[in-house]
């Protein structure tokens, strides 16, 4: 019962075109999910290990990056620790987020295992906290669904699926991504953050393992904070500024 009752409580409070963009979000994760399984099969891993670990650690960069270490031959120790700096991300996600949002008492365990990208992103966009709250856990549990579905039957087609390159599975999330924010990147500010942001990625990646260039990345945030305006100055003065000039 409580379960049904909080899936309607998120159906209704998300409008139509939040929840869509969710949705379609979570379509990218279960076909990027779909090429990980591929890969650490086709990198001699047995089906169980992407299928625990994308249901355990439910983080795609540090979940690649595992995988594309041992399979290089590194020790798993060195993969393990690579994978927990990645996810120290997650770290200013939850001094981000609002108190609540990831639930109380014992659903709180569920909620923080739930924290990623995604469901942070979708969560901190809402105007209030109610929203906030179920764009959370809407994210979150359908992540929870896709990637580790996307995961176990990528594993499963793997043997048959050498070169997942070959279909483009990997340019599906950020495709989804980049159509999800089009709209904002009209804004000039913001424009120039992502670019910014988007040139430091990129320059980092050829030095730095997979997921560091995004975190570099986020230094082109400064380019949105706004100075603070002068109080003689404040738009909402200049009415009174142009009348004094007239009178004069």
């Amino acid at each position: 019962m409580f379960k049904i009752y909080f899936v309607r409580s998120i159906w209704r409070t998300l409008d139509r075109r939040g929840l869509a963009d969710i949705g379609l979000t979570c379509l990218a994760v279960f076909f990027i999910g779909l090429s990980y399984g591929a890969i650490a099969v086709a990198s001699g891993f047995p089906l169980w290990v992407p299928a625990v670990q994308s249901l355990l650690v439910l983080a795609g960069a540090s979940e690649f990056l595992f995988v594309g270490i041992v399979a290089a031959g590194g020790s798993p120790i060195a993969a393990a620790l690579a994978g927990l700096l990645v996810n120290s991300r997650h770290l200013p996600y939850g001094l981000a987020l609002p108190p609540g949002v990831t639930g109380r008492g014992w659903r709180r365990l569920l909620g923080t295992h739930l924290m990623n990208d995604e469901s942070v992103v979708f969560a901190l966009a809402q105007p209030d906290p109610r929203r906030k709250r179920a764009a959370y856990w809407a994210c979150g549990l359908g992540v929870l669904a896709c990637w580790p579905g996307g995961a176990v039957l990528g594993a499963l087609i793997g043997s048959a699926l050498h070169d997942t390159s070959a279909f483009g599975l990997d340019a599906m999330f950020p495709a989804v991504i980049l159509a999800l924010i089009v709209k904002d990147l009209r804004d000039a500010r913001t424009r120039r953050a992502a670019l910014a942001g988007a040139a430091i990625a990129l320059a980092a990646t050829p030095f730095l393992p997979a997921g560091l260039p995004v975190l570099l990345a986020l230094a082109a945030l400064v380019l949105l904070v706004r100075a603070p305006a002068d109080a003689s100055t404040r738009p909402d003065d200049e009415p009174a500024m142009a009348q004094e000039r007239t009178a004069r």
